[in-house]
């Protein structure tokens, strides 16, 4: 959100009494305040404010100016991260990804893969509710083979992992980070090495999760304080099994450490912020954010990928680092891969590939005609050729529907 009139961003050690606060970097909703927007009165307010925020926006109108010490030039800052983010890539990637198959043909072979996958993930949460040791040798064939087929197409692994889901959750979100982190690294030009530490870290960073009661986990209420700490405890947990474990890398045991870190320092366990946060733990956070948002867990609906991008880019520069969204939202698309829509003539389809050039022009399978009834047969339509409807005006994207809208259920959608 830009900036208003008056309204200027300040360090929270800035902030004094008689100044009008307009803009937090947080919901208001998170906060003890009952209005948006406040005219710092009171000790107790402005200690309250400091306690929770690491800037906010304050109007130089309606209330004290900030000394200038205190005021923050976005745009300068903006840069600055921008440009250590170009350098800190720059440090990492040495390889270039493109497509070597199409998704028709890279099917069956990620289908195999697929398979492979599924069961060395059922066998790690099979041994670690066992109590047994991690034996990361069964998962390297399945998570090799799903990076092979993610660097020769992203979107038929994706498009697999859409429409094939498993009841379990953990299983589920296990799988889904790992194939959105293999795409990611693989968007960013990441060496192989590279790629499968993150694959790795997507696979392994709730196995903590493990060692919770189960009643914890799948309670749909809110945490009390007790709770919260417990749940948090996952972490630290899942580092000590990996700790332990033969061949888990340095860095993927950074990321699994720093998951739920945040760009803004509202995260945990530790509370770093911005570059602090390893980049892998910064992307495996972005990662399971989206991952869990889209899909059904105990306590909570599963949201649109398309809603969810755009929340995601709503939190960029608070908790996600700005350039990592952006980049995140390339890889998977506005309209991601197994993403349900509904075209400007009204038909409906589920969206197969995201094309590199044309992002908002993807391959979509099409199973219901203007007046939401059943084709007969599905039809592919690969928009970045077809641009226009049947009237001769321009094709494209209306909206992104919610998972079983018109009662469509992804599973009918597999093929053989």
């Amino acid at each position: 959100m830009d900036a208003k009139p008056n309204e200027v961003k300040i360090a929270i050690n800035g902030l004094q009494l008689r100044m009008y606060v307009t803009r937090l970097d947080r919901p208001w909703i998170e906060t003890p305040f009952v209005f948006e927007g406040l005219y710092v009165e009171t000790a107790d307010q402005l200690a309250r404010l400091r306690s929770l925020c690491r800037y906010v926006y304050v109007d130089t109108q309606r209330g004290l100016a900030p000394d200038a010490r205190y005021v923050q030039n976005e745009a300068t800052a903006r840069a600055a991260e921008r440009q250590a983010f170009v350098s800190e890539l720059a440090s990492l990637n040495t390889t270039s990804w493109p497509a070597t198959a199409k998704v028709e043909a890279e099917l069956p072979v990620a289908e195999r893969a697929h398979e492979h996958l599924e069961h060395g993930i059922e066998q790690m949460m099979s041994d670690l509710h066992a109590g047994r040791e991690l034996d990361l040798r069964r998962l390297r064939e399945g998570v090799g083979a799903m990076i092979d087929s993610v660097t020769r197409n992203p979107s038929a692994f994706v498009w697999l992992k859409a429409i094939r889901k498993k009841s379990g959750y953990a299983y589920q979100h296990a799988l889904g980070c790992s194939v959105w982190a293999a795409s990611f690294g693989r968007h960013l030009g990441l060496n192989r090495e590279e790629i499968d530490d993150l694959a790795f870290a997507g696979l392994l960073f709730d196995v903590g999760k493990t060692t919770l009661p189960g009643e914890l986990l799948l309670k749909a209420g809110a945490f009390d304080d007790a709770e919260r700490e417990t749940m948090r405890g996952h972490v630290r947990a899942g580092v000590e099994i990996l700790e332990r474990t033969d061949g888990v890398s340095k860095r993927t045991v950074e990321a699994v450490a720093t998951h739920h870190e945040r760009h803004d320092g509202s995260g945990y366990p530790r509370g770093m912020r911005g570059a602090a946060i390893p980049i892998f733990g910064r992307l495996i956070g972005l990662i399971d954010s989206y991952d869990a948002m889209t899909t059904h867990r105990p306590y909570a609906q599963g949201r649109s990928p398309h809603q969810v991008v755009m929340e995601l880019y709503n939190a960029r520069d608070t908790l996600f680092q700005a350039d990592l969204v952006e980049q995140f939202i390339q890889t998977c698309g506005v309209y991601p891969t197994g993403s349900l829509v509904e075209l400007s003539d009204g038909r409906v389809g589920v969206v197969t590939a995201v094309h590199d050039l044309k992002r908002l022009r993807p391959s979509v399978m099409l199973l219901l005609d203007a007046d939401k009834q059943r084709l007969p047969d599905f039809v592919a339509l690969d928009m970045s050729v077809v641009e226009s409807d049947a009237n001769g005006r321009l094709l494209t994207i209306r909206r992104g529907l919610p998972e079983g809208s018109h009662g469509i259920d992804p599973s009918e959608l597999f093929l053989d």
